[in-house]
């Protein structure tokens, strides 16, 4: 029996979570992150040592009408978390027309409802450019499905390109797309035929979109690809059973566990008629290359927990084929989760440990630790840093100070190197730092960011001296962060 969706209480449900999130997304301080990405925005590249330049381009448009704050700095991101919606829907509609309207409203609310959508709405990392650029590659090949012509397949491609320009795990589900290219092709050969010049067109659109990165790393000895490629040289086989549990429990924890079920089954549907339906075969493909992938990654090492978040759309749009009546409730279940996580987030009422709280390991404090690094600071001092992370939380929380990156990736950034004097270097003790590019390292004090009596983290603060006589190497590696355009930083309880 099919669930009868009424069309107000899912469009009011996707408004509230788009401004509820809005709200979220400007008073939560930066995480260190995103202040990272943030800073990427200030120094434009085809490419970083992390990740593709998307996500610093969606920071930067943000900032043009939201400001140089947390606000401004998601602002796109949350947007586009609403946008998803859009071109999911259509996609089902094309991919899944057996489905009804029904089908791509629960496509729809139960993506949204998972926790990693309430999540990454309002935190920006590259997670959400993936995800919506691959809606909307999603909804491109709905349309090519649906015959619409071959046109779409330069939207396809356009979007795809964008897609792997946001980050390199986008590239499964473009495989699965090549997957099932080639079994339409063996099954149906006329069809295979006719799609070529488009397949084609759709490449070349891709292949273009695609080019800068590989033009930066190309120009920067392959430094992102060898970074994101060697995560494969790690395998540690006798601890698969560890890391496959912890790629199940991350999962069900960023779908909620009710979700969790309609997108599992909504996966065995969608086998069941890839033999005989060409929609339900071309999200199997996209679904289970990057599945595949993950599964066999895990047998030697860790998956984060993120990194499958790039095959949620199409799940979302299988569970669209799942008819159970208590879908209603894996929504409520899976906003109720994510509304409790903002108001661990906002207000702290439990006393977890930052162990367990990420907020609290993560965003707080970092404006009280800016104040009693300020306390030791002598006019004309910059700030340094010697993690990245922590460079630029103090960057974006330290306006009109110099703040120094001292780190090998900032070698990569078009940012100032006349950094030179004397300063304050803080850093996490478990962490050390490179004493040979000073003259004199003296230890002053040391001090904790956290919130409300719980510590996040412990610094030790030491009064230094650059060296004057640093190699090219050496004074690559020391760059000065941009501060904000204005003090617009969060004011809050933060």
């Amino acid at each position: 029996m099919r669930v009868r969706y009424s069309p107000q209480w899912w469009l009011y449900l996707l408004v509230l979570l788009a401004g509820v999130r809005l709200v979220v997304a400007g008073i939560l301080p930066l995480s260190p992150d995103e202040a990272y990405y943030r800073l990427w925005a200030f120094a434009p590249a085809a490419g970083y040592l992390d990740h593709p330049p998307m996500v610093a381009a969606w920071i930067r448009l943000g900032m043009l009408p939201g400001g140089d704050d947390a606000f401004g700095v998601r602002l796109v991101g949350v947007l586009a978390g609403a946008g998803i919606s859009f071109f999911l829907f259509r996609a089902v509609r094309d991919l899944l027309p057996g489905t009804g309207r029904a089908g791509g409203v629960r496509a729809c609310v139960m993506l949204q409802a998972t926790l990693a959508l309430a999540i990454q709405s309002v935190v920006i990392t590259p997670d959400m450019p993936v995800m919506f650029f691959l809606s909307v590659l999603v909804w491109a090949m709905g349309r090519v499905r649906a015959g619409a012509g071959t046109g779409w397949w330069l939207v396809a491609g356009f979007a795809a390109g964008l897609a792997c320009d946001s980050k390199y795990t986008a590239i499964l589900p473009v495989g699965g797309i090549g997957l099932w290219l080639l079994i339409q092709g063996l099954r149906h050969r006329a069809w295979g035929g006719q799609q070529v010049p488009g397949v084609v067109g759709g490449v070349m659109v891709a292949a273009l979109c695609i080019t800068p990165v590989v033009w930066w790393n190309a120009r920067h000895g392959w430094a992102s690809f060898v970074r994101q490629g060697g995560r494969t040289a790690d395998w540690h086989p006798g601890r698969a059973v560890q890391f496959l549990t912890e790629l199940v429990t991350g999962q069900l924890g960023l779908m909620t566990p009710g979700i969790a079920a309609f997108f599992i089954w909504g996966q065995v549907i969608l086998l069941r008629h890839a033999r005989r339906d060409a929609g339900a075969a071309l999200l199997s493909c996209m679904t289970l290359v990057p599945a595949c992938v993950f599964v066999q990654h895990a047998m030697g090492d860790r998956v984060q927990a993120n990194w499958p978040v790039v095959i949620y759309p199409m799940l979302a749009a299988g569970a669209a084929m799942v008819t159970w009546r208590w879908g209603r409730w894996a929504v409520g279940g899976g906003v109720l989760v994510g509304a409790l996580v903002y108001v661990q987030a906002l207000f702290a009422p439990l006393p977890l440990s930052a162990h367990t709280d990420v907020a609290l390991r993560q965003m707080a404090g970092w404006r009280d630790l800016a104040s009693g690094i300020e306390a030791h600071a002598r006019p004309g001092d910059f700030i340094a840093a010697c993690d990245y992370g922590t460079a630029a939380e103090l960057a974006t929380v330290m306006p009109g100070q110099v703040v120094v990156g001292m780190e090998p990736r900032w070698a990569l950034f078009n940012l100032p190197h006349d950094v030179a004097g004397d300063g304050i270097m803080v850093c996490n003790p478990r962490r050390g730092f490179d004493r040979d590019v000073f003259v004199s390292v003296q230890q002053i004090d040391t001090l904790a960011r956290g919130r409300q009596g719980r510590v996040a983290e412990r610094v030790s603060l030491y009064r230094v001296s650059l060296r004057t006589d640093l190699s090219a190497i050496q004074r690559s590696t020391i760059v000065r962060l941009p501060t904000p355009y204005k003090d617009r930083i969060n004011k809050s309880f933060w």
